[in-house]
C-alpha cells in the first residue's frame, strides 16, 4: 500500500482568497512523483486551534503531515509552537540556528538600508531559532527554518514536516526535506507513479463520460485513477497509474483517439499554449495580435512561455472603433455597415494586424464581454475570432457563456485552438 501524506496550508490571506495558493498543488504533484498519495489538502487561517484541529484530524490517517507558511517572526506566525503543541514537544532555543538567522538578517537589512540593532528585529530572530524538543531543523533558505517534527514520545503518528511559505523558499528547501531520515522513513515502500494527459478539444463532457463508461465496460481500469476536467472547453484527461499500469493506460488513450479523432490535440501533456509555440518554431512563422474585448490577453497567453520573441511580434488593443481605424486599419465605413463585433470586423483586425508587423499571421478577438452591451442581435458572449495567415484567413463565430472573466479567457484559448488547427493543417 502507498504511502499517504496530508497537507496543511496556513494563512488567512489564502484562506481568504488575497494570495493564491502556490505551494498546495506543487506539494501534491511533487509527492506524486515519489508514489506518495496525498489524501487531503486543508486551508486553514492564522488561528492556533484551527491549525491544531487540522493537525490532530489529519494524523490518523496519514503517513506524513506537511505545514506550509506561519514561519515569519511576526505575532502571527505560529505554526511551529502549535506543532509543538500537538507533537507534545516543548520549544528551545538553538543557539546555532539563531545566529545563522541573524547573520542573514544582518545581510538582507544591509542591503535594504534597514537598521538591525532593534529590540523587536532581535526578538523575531529568536522566536524563528526556537525549535521543538527532538525535532531536526532544516537549514533556513530566507529567515525561517523548516522542522520535521517526530510524534509525541508516548503515543504513535506521523511526524510533521513544517516548511516555510514563501514557494521558493519552500522549493529551495524540498530536496533537503525529502532526505531527512524521519521523512523517508515515513514514506518509504512509496512506488513512484505516472502520470499522463490527454487533452481535447471541442466535445461535452457528457460525450467523454460516455466514451469512458464504454471502455470500462471492455477493459480493466483497476490500476487507473482516472481524473477529468473542463477548462475553457478543453477536456482534460489525467491518469495516474504504477509502471505495470501501462498497457491498461495505452488501452484507454487508444479508446480517447479513437473515439475523438483529432479533436484529441494533446496526448503528451503539452497545453494549447506550447503546442503553438511548438508548431511557430518549427514552421519559422511569426504572429501578431489585434484585440478589442480580449484587451492583450491574447498576446499576455502567447508571451507567457520562454522564447516568445521567436514568434511573437507584437500587438494592438484596439477597443474603441477609432483605436481598429488608426492601429489596424479597419475601414470606417465597414464599422459603420456591420458594427464592431461581426464577422467582417475580426477579419479586417487580423488582416490589419499582420499587414502593419509584417507577421506570417495575424489574430483578432471582437466580441461582447458583458456585463452589459448586449443587444438581441448581437448578445453577450457573442465573439468572434480570426486568423490571418499569407494566403486565406480562418473566422470562428462563438456563442459564449459565463461571466465577463469567462468569456474573455474562453476567446483566447479559442482563438490559440483556431491557430493550432490552421498550423497543423498548413
Amino acid at each position: 500500500m502507498t504511502a499517504r501524506a496530508g497537507i496543511v496550508v496556513t494563512g488567512t490571506e489564502v484562506l481568504t482568497g488575497r494570495v493564491a495558493d502556490a505551494n498546495g498543488p506543487w506539494l501534491v504533484e511533487e509527492l506524486r512523483t515519489r508514489g506518495v498519495d496525498v489524501g487531503q489538502l486543508v486551508v486553514v487561517g492564522d488561528r492556533p486551534p484551527d491549525l491544531a484541529a487540522a493537525l490532530r484530524y489529519l494524523a490518523p490517517q496519514h503517513d506524513l503531515v506537511i505545514t506550509t507558511g506561519g514561519l515569519g517572526p511576526t505575532a502571527d506566525d505560529l505554526t511551529a509552537a502549535v506543532v509543538a503543541q500537538v507533537q507534545q514537544r516543548p520549544m528551545a532555543p538553538d543557539p546555532d540556528l539563531e545566529a545563522r538567522i541573524q547573520q542573514f538578517v544582518d545581510r538582507l537589512y544591509a542591503v535594504r538600508g534597514w537598521d538591525t540593532d532593534r529590540d523587536d528585529v532581535r526578538a523575531g530572530v529568536r522566536k524563528q531559532a526556537l525549535v521543538p524538543t527532538g525535532a531536526t531543523a532544516l537549514e533556513p533558505i530566507g529567515t525561517a527554518p523548516g522542522l520535521v517534527v517526530p510524534a509525541p514520545a508516548d503515543a504513535p503518528g506521523p511526524p510533521v514536516l513544517v516548511l516555510p511559505g514563501p514557494p521558493s523558499e519552500l522549493r529551495s528547501m524540498w530536496p533537503a526535506a525529502m532526505s531527512d531520515p524521519r521523512v523517508v522513513a515515513a514514506l518509504s515502500g512509496a512506488e513512484p507513479l505516472r502520470q499522463s494527459t490527454v487533452r481535447v478539444w471541442g466535445p461535452p463532457e457528457a460525450e467523454l463520460a460516455a466514451v469512458l463508461r464504454g471502455h470500462e465496460t471492455e477493459h480493466d481500469t483497476s490500476g487507473l485513477e482516472i481524473t477529468t476536467c473542463l477548462r475553457d472547453g478543453e477536456l482534460e484527461i489525467v491518469t495516474r497509474h504504477p509502471a505495470d499500469g501501462a498497457a491498461a493506460y495505452a488501452a484507454l488513450e487508444a479508446t480517447l483517439t479513437s473515439a475523438f479523432g483529432n479533436r484529441v490535440f494533446s496526448t503528451d501533456g503539452r497545453s494549447v499554449d506550447e503546442i503553438v509555440a511548438d508548431l511557430l518554431v518549427v514552421s519559422e512563422a511569426t504572429v501578431s495580435t489585434a484585440e478589442s474585448c480580449t484587451a492583450g490577453l491574447v498576446a499576455a497567453r502567447l508571451a507567457d512561455l520562454p522564447g516568445s520573441s521567436r514568434y511573437l511580434a507584437g500587438g494592438f488593443v484596439t477597443y474603441a472603433n477609432e483605436a481598429k481605424t488608426e492601429a489596424v486599419g479597419v475601414p470606417p465605413a465597414l464599422l459603420a455597415s456591420v458594427g464592431a463585433v461581426s464577422r467582417e470586423v475580426a477579419v479586417a483586425m487580423a488582416e490589419g494586424a499582420r499587414r502593419r508587423t509584417g507577421t506570417t499571421y495575424g489574430l483578432s478577438t471582437t466580441g461582447v464581454a458583458g456585463p452589459d452591451g448586449g443587444t438581441p442581435e448581437k448578445p453577450v458572449g457573442l465573439v468572434h475570432v480570426a486568423v490571418a495567415g499569407p494566403d486565406r484567413t480562418w473566422h470562428r463565430e462563438l456563442r459564449l457563456g459565463g461571466g465577463r472573466d469567462l468569456i474573455r479567457s474562453r476567446s483566447v484559448t479559442c482563438v490559440l485552438h483556431l491557430l493550432r488547427e490552421v498550423l497543423a493543417t498548413t
